[in-house]
C-alpha cells in the first residue's frame, strides 16, 4: 500500500466513524411524549448516512436506519431524497471513471 492509499483509507475511516455518531436513534423514543419528531432535514441526513448506519446497526442493537419518531410524510420524503442523492452522486462518478478507462469520451 502506498502512503497516499493509507492516508485515503485513514481519512475514510475517520469520516465513517464521525458520521456513524449522527445515526438515527433507538426505537424507544417513539413512545415518549414531549420529544419533537424528526422532520424533513433529519430525514435527508439519515438517508445520506444510511450505508454507514446499516453497518453500525448490525453490531449495535440501539441503532436503527430509520427514525421511528418522525413527523410522517416529510421525514419519509427527506429520507428517500437523501438516499437518492447519495446513490446518484456515487454511481455517476463510478460510471464516468469506467468510461475513461475503456477509452470512451468522458461525459
Amino acid at each position: 500500500m502506498t502512503t497516499n492509499s493509507r492516508r485515503l483509507l485513514g481519512a475514510l475511516l475517520v469520516v465513517a466513524v464521525v458520521t456513524a455518531g449522527c445515526a438515527a436513534g433507538p426505537n424507544d423514543v417513539s413512545t415518549v411524549d414531549g420529544v419533537p419528531p424528526a422532520g424533513f432535514w433529519p430525514g435527508v441526513w439519515h438517508g445520506l448516512i444510511h450505508p454507514i448506519t446499516f453497518i453500525v446497526s448490525l453490531f449495535n442493537h440501539n441503532v436503527n436506519i430509520y427514525e421511528v419518531h418522525n413527523n410522517g410524510n416529510w421525514y419519509n420524503f427527506g429520507f428517500v431524497l437523501g438516499i437518492a442523492v447519495l446513490h446518484t452522486f456515487t454511481s455517476g462518478n463510478a460510471a464516468r471513471r469506467g468510461r475513461r478507462r475503456r477509452g470512451g469520451s468522458p461525459a
